[in-house]
């Protein structure tokens, strides 16, 4: 029985096949019916420009009106195009706010065509837009809860024309790893071959290099089916020694295969303390004087006691509890990690963020 501790992960999670992919579509188009919470058309002018030109396509004239509504807003639309979608499907899309309106909630995005970097229209969008967060004002206070000026139609735009090319029965497959490693490579492709021995009585897959791995489809079975037959093969990916550091949240997140060789840190913290308490030095009756305030500063300083550890991680788990014993925040922890790196003790790469 297998424990979960040496449960392989799926060839299909760690790689993907080459040229299957997404494509990006973006638009820009007009959203109707918001309750007063659209775009000024006087700091928006090009919302006031999308107006005019829509209305003058259906055959009103509006040029030489002076525009007030407050319930129209001009909007960016983007959209992600799946591999292998057909004419007639439908896929989501998100709304963005570009003026300065204040909430889309309760608005419709009117006939939005979607182009991809080619500058085609793969795609057009249209409906009501559902938006998660809210913003209420008053006089005296402003509440907002998430973000109002963004949200998403689902099954929002309809596909008009397909991505040309992708067809996977055409030259050999390719397997990208998602995170490359020469170990991993190596993995996927003496598994795949030890399925294809007994399956097709040959070796199919060969490393092209640390991040592609080349498949040659058996000619009695289709490349779906072929796919998903090794897709479910499983290993044991490799991990490269890495840290890596945000410094702007304070995480921290340590690879498995991470040591330290032996080192001893120590890690103090100065404090000082600055206090104000001006003094007001008032003047001798009946003197006619003026009220003065003189300035009174004191500074402190204190620096915690900071003993010496020794700290020597052969792996992750030791390394974790040595720094968990100097009771360290996360702030220092990153400190501590920047020094170690130069200084040459820490055998692994470090990411900082």
């Amino acid at each position: 029985m297998t424990t979960a501790s040496h449960a392989g992960t799926r060839i299909k999670d760690v790689a993907s096949i080459q040229g299957v992919r997404d494509n990006q579509l973006i638009g820009y188009g007009l959203v109707m019916g918001l309750q007063g919470t659209g775009d000024t058309l006087r700091n928006s002018q090009f919302t006031e420009q999308s107006l005019q030109s829509m209305l003058d396509r259906m055959g009103v004239n509006v040029r030489d009106l002076n525009l007030r509504t407050r319930n129209v807003a001009a909007v960016i639309v983007t959209a992600d195009l799946p591999p292998f979608v057909g004419t007639g499907s439908r896929i989501d899309v998100t709304v963005t706010s570009m003026g300065d309106a204040t909430s889309l909630k309760g608005g419709t995005l009117l006939l939005t065509p979607l182009q991809g970097g080619d500058g085609q229209v793969y795609a057009v969008a249209q409906g009501g837009i559902a938006v998660s967060g809210f913003s209420a004002q008053g006089q005296a206070e402003t509440l907002t809860q998430g973000v109002s000026t963004a949200g998403r139609i689902p099954n929002g735009a309809l596909i008009e024309k397909e991505v040309e090319g992708g067809s996977m029965d055409v030259g050999p497959l390719v397997f990208e790893l998602k995170n490359p490693d020469y170990k991993t490579a190596i993995q996927i492709t003496d598994a795949i071959n030890r399925y294809a021995m007994q399956r097709f009585g040959r070796r199919v897959a060969s490393p092209r290099d640390f991040r592609s791995v080349v498949l040659q489809k058996p000619r009695q079975m289709g490349a779906t089916r072929f796919i998903a037959e090794i897709g479910d093969l499983e290993i044991q990916p490799d991990t490269p020694a890495r840290i890596v550091v945000d410094q702007r949240t304070g995480t921290v997140v340590i690879g498995k295969n991470v040591q330290v060789s032996t080192v001893a840190i120590t890690h103090g913290n100065l404090t000082i303390r600055v206090t104000e308490f001006p003094e007001a030095l008032q003047p001798d009756p009946f003197s006619n004087g003026v009220t003065t305030v003189i300035p009174r500063t004191q500074i402190t300083t204190g620096e915690e006691r900071a003993p010496i550890a020794i700290v020597r991680g052969s792996d992750l788990q030791t390394l974790v509890k040595g720094l968990n014993q100097m009771g360290l925040k996360p702030t220092d922890v990153i400190a501590i990690l920047q020094a170690v790196k130069t200084s040459g003790a820490l055998q692994a790469d470090l990411v900082v963020q």
